[in-house]
């Protein structure tokens, strides 16, 4: 069995009722011994980035409703290290967060295409133990999957076209 780790993808499965994760696709930012942090990637918020007051002047940059913990906050990962200081880095082109300032400059001047981040209302977070007993009770699915599906901006069935190719394997 695949194991849990920053970058890992997980594909919910029909058997979980909780209807915040009906065919959500989340990926783990964060794995440690605290827990999970992770982000849904295939739910678009229902506003756009320029729609929140605070970001009236910026880009109208799709928001992603990311989970339903901390749903006031705006996060963000990116694949521009360069242009962004104080990233965590999650897989070898993945990054988590930053200098958010620094992010909003970058989209609002075009040197941060929409492709390159992606932005989330909420995240998704599991105390110590709590996804791996989930994974046991067979409540999600771990699979890898390569940087651009992460920030494929065709979201509208990629519960399908992962939970399919699953699977097949």
């Amino acid at each position: 069995m695949m194991h849990i780790s920053p970058g890992k993808i997980l594909i919910s499965t029909p058997s979980l009722s909780d209807p915040n994760f009906d065919k959500v696709v989340i990926f783990i930012a964060e794995y440690n011994e605290k827990g999970a942090l992770g982000f849904v990637i295939n739910t678009l918020f229902p506003r756009t980035f320029n729609e929140l007051t605070a970001y009236r002047h910026s880009p109208a940059l799709p928001l992603y409703a990311g989970g339903p913990v901390e749903k006031e906050s705006v996060f963000f990962v990116h694949r521009r290290p360069g242009l962004i200081t104080s990233s965590t880095q999650i897989t070898s082109s993945i990054y988590l967060g930053g200098d958010f300032k620094q992010a909003v400059d970058c989209m609002s001047n075009k040197t941060l295409p929409a492709n390159d981040i992606k932005l989330f209302i909420g995240y998704c977070g599991w105390d110590e133990g709590e996804l791996e007993e989930e994974i046991k009770e067979g409540s999600w699915l771990i699979c890898s999957t390569p940087a651009q599906t992460i920030f494929a901006p065709q979201v509208a069935m990629l519960w399908e076209q992962l939970y399919e190719a699953y699977k097949k394997c």
